[in-house]
């Protein structure tokens, strides 16, 4: 089969397509260029110049000789914007597509993906899973994943200095955790199922508290390591993330992210396929390094993470 690839160099994409070339596939890789792409050619990738994220390069010839596609949307953070950025890349995947050969596209998408309404985070997914839901002759998978195991690792300042993770999640609230590794593989093995639904939703994650996530690195360390919940209904907590770290249009997208999981609009059912990497199997082979070596690292400047995780 031949594979077209979005964000073939990134961290989920490297390693799908790195799974694919594995598996036999033909491999179209989509990227703005660099020693990462070079790497992927020369393992029998074929390159691919441009960006859905920011509409470089002849787009409407990405899939014009695919059987198959992979899709994902660059998360914007501080500063960049929110709310207009899914939806443009979702209509530049839907002309591109819509008249191409492709017949099977897989979406990594969000948990959540399926409410629309101010969910922050999600909502976006929502307006990429239905502007990708009007393609017609497409069997079309929506991968939800849950959070990434790799992204605690910007707690590893924090853990190192404080013993503490802080962040908005409700300490009660179960979220779902999902190795990079364990991602790409799935979404790989989805261009090797047959399935015979038009539209289906695979979602990935394994459920941890922030509270026995603390947990589990502070066994991993061998010492105690808490949970602080912040509150971010709190007026003081919004005097000083816009005062110190972003503006009041992040601040409200966060506000609406924290909200939607915490009142249990957003999560996962339990109907997932068991995952292979767990929260303590990551978190002794990748996040102890991260903070072993953060503290011998030196001071780095505050993140809102770091203010939320001090005492």
């Amino acid at each position: 089969m031949r594979i077209a690839v979005v964000g073939a160099t990134g961290r989920i994409g490297a390693k799908l397509t790195e799974n694919l070339l594995a598996n036999g596939h033909s491999v179209k890789a989509l990227s703005r260029g660099g020693p990462a792409l070079d790497a992927l050619v020369a393992k029998g990738a074929e390159p691919f110049l441009g960006s859905f994220d920011t509409g470089e390069g002849e787009l409407g010839r990405f899939f014009e000789d695919a059987d198959a596609a992979f899709l994902m949307v660059k998360t914007l953070w501080a500063g960049e914007d929110f709310h207009g950025h899914y939806p443009e890349v979702a209509l530049r995947f839907f002309d591109a597509l819509r008249d191409s050969p492709v017949k099977l596209a897989v979406s990594l998408t969000a948990m959540g993906s399926e409410l629309s309404g101010n969910t922050g985070h999600f909502q976006g997914f929502h307006i990429l899973d239905q502007i990708l839901n009007r393609l017609q002759g497409i069997k079309l998978v929506h991968l939800q994943g849950g959070w990434f195991m790799e992204d605690l690792g910007r707690w590893s300042d924090a853990i190192a200095q404080h013993d503490s993770i802080g962040f908005t999640l409700a300490p009660d609230v179960k979220a779902p955790w999902v190795s990079i590794q364990d991602l790409a593989d799935n979404a790989a093995k989805e261009f090797d199922t047959l399935n015979d639904g038009h539209r289906s939703v695979k979602q990935l994650g394994i459920d941890y508290t922030m509270p026995e996530i603390a947990e589990i690195v502070g066994r991993a360390l061998g010492r105690d390591v808490g949970y602080r919940f912040v509150d971010m209904r709190d007026h003081k907590v919004e005097t000083v993330f816009r005062e110190r770290f972003g503006t009041l249009d992040r601040w409200v997208y966060d506000l609406n992210t924290s909200a939607a999981l915490n009142d249990g609009r957003v999560k996962f059912s339990n109907d997932r396929p068991s995952l292979p990497t767990t929260m303590e199997e990551f978190v002794n082979e990748t996040l102890r390094p991260l903070i072993e070596q953060a503290r011998t690292g030196g001071a780095k400047s505050e993140t809102f993470l770091s203010w939320c995780s001090q005492s």
